[in-house]
């Protein structure tokens, strides 16, 4: 039996790859010997392919290595296409051993799309691993973290079409629009939250994230505010913007700090808006966070000072 999968969701470039004619045969013929490689023969104009692909990309990625999946836009690459006999696309063909094993065309339900990876993974000797969705969601949480929202958003997508209530999923999602500035598709999926998850720890991080996000739309100049701060260190509603503006440009250690030197010098200026903003700024980081953790412990040391 083949060892194909060493546990836990494999990144996306290790998974999933363009792919043209020049390099068809050592992405797909040759990886084939190996692994079966899922190619999908697609193009940009291409409605059901939007559809799809990313379907395909969750599905694989869920998969956690028992396959591959290449991707050929037609238009780029006619000549592999007509090889192939592709007369329309979506058209989804599984490699095992360098040869075509089976395949299907148009937009599939997900559930079929699972079954035909499995059907290829199977037909190969392999496995998959028992990595489920949570695997996937992993994944997709690495595309957003390098940078890749709009690939991380159809994977999450993709994820909720299978699980409509999956928490990371759905956070995912939001935290994927707020990447993309779509902030008002970010706010219609905050409203629309499933209730069964709705208190889960991944709405309220992006829940803090969203609100946030308002706030750096509205951010004043970082060089300004220090200067009013500077010139008046009472002035507690320019240290509370200088926080706001240092966190919209991405200076959150910094910005924590400002809001604890407000709480320290009037704990109850604005009711509390300092200390409220800290906790908005800790759920919006991970737990483990460092900001997130240092500040509470030196929030605490003033409170109990």
């Amino acid at each position: 039996m083949l060892e194909l999968n060493a546990g836990g969701a494999a990144p996306k470039g290790d998974l999933i790859k363009d792919s043209s004619e020049a390099d068809f045969m050592v992405d797909v013929i040759e990886a084939s010997n190996t692994v079966p490689i899922i190619v999908d023969f697609w193009a940009p104009w291409c409605g059901p392919c939007k559809q799809l692909t990313p379907a395909i990309e969750a599905a694989v990625t869920e998969a956690g290595g028992a396959v591959k999946l290449v991707k050929i836009n037609v238009d780029e690459n006619q000549g592999i296409a007509g090889q192939l006999r592709v007369q329309s696309i979506p058209t989804v063909y599984a490699f095992w051993q360098g040869q075509p094993i089976d395949g299907f065309q148009g937009a599939l339900p997900g559930s079929e799309i699972k079954a035909f990876i499995e059907k290829a993974v199977t037909a190969s000797g392999g496995e998959i691993a028992d990595g489920g969705l949570d695997d996937a969601v992993a994944s997709a949480d690495q595309m957003l973290t390098d940078g890749a929202a709009t690939d991380a958003a159809e994977v999450y997508a993709a994820i909720l079409q299978e699980e409509p209530a999956h928490a990371g999923a759905y956070g995912g999602l939001v935290q994927s629009y707020l990447a993309l500035d779509q902030v008002e598709q970010a706010e219609q999926l905050l409203a629309n939250v499933p209730e069964e998850i709705s208190d889960a720890a991944e709405i309220e991080a992006v829940r803090a994230q969203f609100e946030l996000a308002k706030q750096a739309a509205d951010a004043g100049p970082v060089a300004e505010l220090q200067a009013a701060v500077e010139a008046d260190p009472n002035d507690h509603q320019a240290r509370f913007d200088l926080a706001q503006a240092l966190y919209a440009n991405g200076d959150a250690e910094e910005a924590v700090d400002t809001l604890l030197e407000l709480f320290r010098r009037n704990a109850n200026w604005n009711d509390g808006a300092a200390k409220t903003q800290l906790f908005t700024i800790f759920d919006a980081l991970k737990p483990n966070d460092p900001v997130a953790l240092d500040g509470r412990r030196k929030l605490s040391s003033i409170i109990f000072a």
